[in-house]
């Protein structure tokens, strides 16, 4: 499922100046070389703990099935 709901791609740093620095769930930094994820649902990047609390909540088809309150920290 999350090869289909997110990118997985290495953070560089034409990502983190050009697009974001800080994860969209969390708000924790993100790093050159950093492991991130593009969450293609909500076109956002996030980090691994971020990415795979939400892909807990979704189906196969990258709907969210069990909300949860919203952490701000992993």
């Amino acid at each position: 499922m999350s090869s289909t709901c997110f990118v997985t791609q290495e953070a560089t740093e034409e990502i983190l100046l050009r697009v974001t620095n800080v994860c969209a769930g969390c708000y924790d930094d993100i790093n050159p070389g950093d492991i991130i994820y593009y969450d293609m649902q909500n076109y956002c990047y996030l980090c691994e703990c971020c990415q795979e609390i939400l892909c807990a909540q979704m189906n196969e088809n990258c709907e969210i099935i069990e909300e949860e309150t919203p952490a701000l920290f992993c």
